[in-house]
């Protein structure tokens, strides 16, 4: 085991990297606590929690400043508007333009911080999910890139009716577990998340107006289709362009999702390839899950 002074060392290569990460989550946590306009004690407190997370590097800067600052502000338990821009200003001067991270891997971060200020109190109301609907849609320059695809879907189909039900919020607050370390979630108690996991279960969830291209690319099928045969569908891939190949493989750029007998609700579970599908796309691979009745509609 390496002991204190070896892991300063290491530290030394991934300082940067380190502190992009907590920078980033932190803009997220701040704008996810304040997306309502309503900031209480419970999410007051992950702003502490991110503070206790990163304390072991207070004498470093910036973190001498800024867990400092956050403290000062955040001791009555109250973060007033010019409390809230002035923090913002500051971990904004932290993003340089030459971070460590590219431009997507960074906004990914700041959304997970943005998912953990949401679900820091434990609650999600309707006004937190219609503005993370509005920064899911400014936001599209993510499209492609986990968790994004499958939380807009979500996110847009339990909204467009105008009505969220409390099913509905239960399946987004298992989304929120699934991408987010629920561990960090410092207001929620580890029962109720195993509790919820047990009763939501989160499958593939469809890529919406998918954008899809054929020419090289490597689509695989899943399901049964209302319209075509499996082999007439592999001939009408390869006669656009693109390659067939009956299992998902890392190369893979699209599973379809047939619809005959499993219809497509927003978090249906298909079994085994799109389960393959989702790995692929946690590890960071470029494949789209996509319901048959898009794929033609493209």
């Amino acid at each position: 085991m390496l002991d204190k002074e070896e892991l300063w060392e290491i530290r030394r290569f991934t300082a940067k990297q380190e502190l992009d990460t907590a920078v980033h989550t932190l803009e997220g946590i701040l704008k996810g606590i304040a997306i309502d306009n309503d900031i209480n004690k419970l999410e007051v407190n992950e702003l502490n929690h991110w503070c206790n997370h990163h304390y072991e590097f207070v004498q470093n800067h910036p973190y001498d400043q800024l867990i400092p600052f956050i403290r000062n502000i955040s001791s009555d338990g109250v973060i007033t508007k010019n409390e809230y821009d002035d923090l913002l200003w500051f971990i904004n001067q932290l993003s340089t333009e030459n971070k460590f991270y590219d431009v997507i891997t960074s906004d990914i971060q700041r959304l997970e911080g943005i998912l953990h200020g949401i679900f820091a109190d434990n609650v999600i109301n309707d006004e937190e999910i219609f503005k993370l609907k509005s920064w899911l849609l400014d936001n599209e320059q993510l499209i492609g890139v986990y968790p994004y695809d499958e939380l807009e879907s979500l996110v847009i189909g339990i909204t467009q009716d105008g009505i969220i039900t409390d099913e509905e919020r239960k399946v987004l607050k298992r989304f929120i577990i699934e991408f987010t370390e629920s561990k960090k979630i410092v207001n929620i108690n580890p029962d109720e998340i195993e509790q919820l996991k047990k009763e939501v279960c989160l499958g593939g969830i469809c890529t919406i107006n998918p954008n899809i291209v054929f020419q090289d690319k490597a689509f695989c099928f899943t399901g049964i289709s209302e319209r075509i045969k499996r082999k007439d569908f592999e001939q009408y891939i390869i006669g656009k362009g693109g390659i067939y190949n009956d299992n998902v493989i890392n190369d893979t750029n699209y599973l379809i999702v047939g619809t005959k007998s499993n219809p497509c609700w927003a978090y249906s579970c298909y079994g085994r390839k799109v389960e393959q599908a989702m790995n692929l796309r946690k590890a960071g691979n470029s494949i789209s899950i996509v319901n048959e009745i898009d794929f033609w509609d493209c």
